[in-house]
């Protein structure tokens, strides 16, 4: 019986026999980004086992990238790539982000359909079959995951998250669904889209929205990691929403300029009264703290300004450099 993600006992074909001819059978890629995953990696891989094998006629590859992780990640990834035979892994240098784990998953799947999905099971790997039905047979180039519910997370995240989606959506083009997860099923042109974006300052969320594919959400509830600990602080995921907001917008910056214009008038409308007052009634104005006082707030709003223009010039640094996304220190053939 042919097993859709094997232990490694010899070379198999993923091909079937249709009448008298031999065809290619669909190959979907899952490209598994890991950072600190020692302890969850064992649990995944069986339970992705599991789901894949009543994936059908579809062959599957895993694609495990090791971001640079401190702990035993790599050995147990090199353990599983030479347990099953599906298994492939990259590993980085050093840390190099969540975002380059995905583009360096996405570079080296060869599917037709790719899936990126978490190593800790907030990612149900019973949804892939409803996702790969979504693009295979109803028409969509994507199949997006959202959580309906936020339960297990401390509710000042779960605050600070609904307002971020608010926000970048009043002003932004680029509508992100509220709940969205990384965890998506894409067809092969979805990628090669995301692929032609080179850009250096990644935030995929939006650029899963702004390649304008045809996208079928399925919902779930939240589910927790099966063990360790989560390496998404509050104050990672507040850069993270920062990188989103410069990425998709340059609302930030027509808000400086129309600050400014509205200290220009302020101050204009303060001088007239101000003369009028003493071209009238010969009274100037006495008090250093108001004074003070407006030169703090003025102060204050140019260094708000031009802490805006600063976040964008130092993106457009870092793309002019043209480092390269990541490293690669290791990879399995």
């Amino acid at each position: 019986m042919f097993q859709a993600c094997p232990m490694r006992a010899g070379f198999f074909l993923a091909i079937r026999k249709v009448g008298v001819y031999y065809e290619l059978m669909p190959l979907l890629s899952l490209v598994v980004p890991c950072y600190n995953e020692q302890e969850v990696l064992h649990l995944f891989m069986e339970e992705l086992t599991r789901v894949a094998a009543t994936l059908g006629d579809v062959q599957t590859e895993v694609i495990l990238v090791n971001d640079g992780s401190s702990d035993n990640t790599l050995a147990v990834i090199r353990e599983l790539a030479g347990r099953y035979d599906c298994v492939r892994y990259i590993s980085f240098s050093r840390n190099f982000g969540k975002e380059s784990a995905m583009l360096a998953g996405f570079a080296a799947a060869k599917g037709d359909y790719v899936a990126v999905m978490d190593a800790d099971l907030q990612d149900p790997p019973a949804l892939l079959p409803d996702m790969l039905r979504a693009v295979r047979e109803e028409g969509f180039d994507c199949a997006g995951t959202r959580r309906i519910t936020r339960k297990g997370e401390p509710p000042i995240r779960s605050f600070f998250a609904r307002m971020f989606y608010r926000l970048i959506n009043l002003i932004s083009h680029t509508q992100l669904v509220d709940g969205a997860r990384d965890y998506k099923l894409l067809s092969r042109k979805a990628v090669n889209a995301l692929l032609s974006m080179p850009e250096y300052n990644r935030f995929s969320k939006g650029l899963y929205e702004w390649i304008g594919f045809r996208t079928k959400w399925l919902e779930f509830q939240n589910v927790e990691r099966v063990a360790g600990e989560t390496k998404w602080s509050f104050w990672k995921l507040f850069k993270y929403s920062l990188e989103g907001i410069v990425a998709f917008t340059t609302f930030p910056l027509a808000l400086a300029s129309v600050l400014g214009m509205l200290c220009i008038l302020v101050a204009l409308v303060i001088i007239v009264t101000l003369s009028v007052r003493q071209i009238l009634w010969h009274s100037s104005v006495d008090g250093w703290t108001s004074l003070v006082c407006i030169i703090v707030l003025l102060s204050g709003l140019q260094l708000f300004c031009a802490g805006i223009i600063g976040q964008y010039i130092s993106k457009m640094y870092m793309e002019i450099k043209r480092r390269p996304h990541y490293i690669i220190a290791e990879q399995s053939e």
